[in-house]
């Protein structure tokens, strides 16, 4: 795949924060239908923007970091991700305005970034 125009999107959250607090305290129903509406509107805008869409990616489970110590469970604010092809940076940050990750789940915020070439070996 060449990765011309190509950013991976990372979505944040924080199992202790605030809007995962919020979330946590509402009434079970409450929640559960904010859910079905929250995979709604995620499916929509997959539905939207599937033109664009390298992979839709999906959610994260617990990290395991690997280093010259060796190997150890940790937790960072990754929760998921997309790839998606957009003619610039600006664009393909705009792809996710008002995204559901946060504007109806209790997610932060999501990140895009270039996936850039492999330097010439």
């Amino acid at each position: 795949m060449s990765t011309e125009h190509t950013f991976l999107a990372v979505y944040l959250g924080s199992m202790n924060g605030s809007k995962m607090a919020a979330w946590r305290a509402l009434p079970e129903a409450e929640r559960k239908a904010k859910e079905r509406e929250g995979m709604a509107a995620w499916q929509g805008w997959v539905e939207k923007h599937k033109a664009v869409i390298v992979e839709v990616g999906g959610p994260l489970g617990k990290t395991r970091r690997i280093d010259a110590t060796g190997i150890s469970e940790i937790s960072n604010a990754l929760t998921g991700f997309t790839v998606v092809r957009a003619a610039s940076q600006e664009e393909a940050a705009r792809l996710f305005e008002n995204h559901p990750h946060f504007a109806i789940f209790p997610g932060e915020a999501v990140e895009v970034m270039p996936v850039l070439p492999l330097p010439q070996m």
